[in-house]
């Protein structure tokens, strides 16, 4: 028989909401404690959530705060909602990381995406590198960008984040890099490297509020005058464990480790 026990004077949680959609709006869809729902989100509350009058929903602002809103009127190409509270996100890693991801085949790159945003990501990079099979020309890259884009947003709504990530142009390894560079640390998961200890000993010294440049190489790995080059940045050189890792199980595993370490 199963028992039940209270502890004498424990606080019980918050309650959490129930959950509920999130959208991106901006300052000027606020008018007074009403909320203007304009382009793209009308269509999928309408028609794709199929949602009524008097349902609720939550809205993030450029400020990062959320409101809590009810759906009051569905217009043709506007919805009302009246806000009913506001409260200041708390959803966003202190550290900025960034992923330079090393273009992958096929459509690896929409999961990856799809999962860096879940883990907290604050933007991502594509990545051209030596061993990269995807070549992009101009235009199939800018096409490429925005659908990567949308699907940032996605995830975005889906996993509660108070921010949209931003899915920056492809840039070649030295471009990358030289961006990289301004950041305050540098992680560079390499299938050479060997000692884990150090791998646990520098993401555990990284302090708050510090910026993170995480670089993943596509499915060839990294060349190894790209690993000189990162080593001559002062990029920290890690291993992921003893076993290869695909290139997107790499990227998720280090976004997943960092999650782990710096989720305050």
């Amino acid at each position: 028989m199963r028992a039940l026990f209270m502890i004498a004077g424990k606080v019980p949680r918050k309650e959490k909401r129930t959950f509920m959609y999130r959208f991106f709006i901006e300052a000027g869809q606020k008018s007074g404690n009403v909320l203007h729902i304009t382009g793209e989100d009308v269509n999928h509350i309408r028609n794709v959530l199929r949602m009524r009058p008097g349902e609720q929903i939550e809205a993030v602002d450029e400020d990062r705060s959320v409101s809590l809103c009810r759906i009051s009127q569905i217009l043709p190409d506007e919805i009302l909602a009246d806000i009913l509270e506001t409260e200041e996100a708390d959803t966003e890693l202190q550290n900025a990381i960034t992923l330079y991801m090393g273009l992958p085949k096929g459509d690896k790159m929409e999961l990856i995406i799809q999962k860096a945003v879940e883990l907290g990501v604050g933007r991502i990079v594509p990545v051209s590198m030596k061993r990269s099979i995807v070549k992009l020309d101009a235009k199939k890259a800018k096409a490429r960008v925005a659908r990567w884009q949308a699907i940032a947003q996605a995830a975005a709504k889906q996993s509660k984040r108070s921010i949209i990530p931003e899915v920056g142009e492809v840039k070649s390894f030295g471009e990358a890099l030289q961006e990289a560079e301004a950041l305050d640390v540098l992680l560079f998961p390499y299938e050479n490297a060997l000692d884990v200890s150090f791998t646990k000993k520098t993401i555990r010294e990284i302090g708050d509020d510090q910026s993170i440049g995480v670089f993943i190489g596509p499915e060839g790995g990294f060349d190894s005058r790209e690993v000189e080059a990162a080593e001559e940045a002062g990029a920290k050189i890690l291993t992921l464990g003893r076993r290869i890792l695909r290139t997107e199980t790499a990227a998720i595993s280090m976004l997943s480790i960092l999650m782990y370490e710096l989720e305050k």
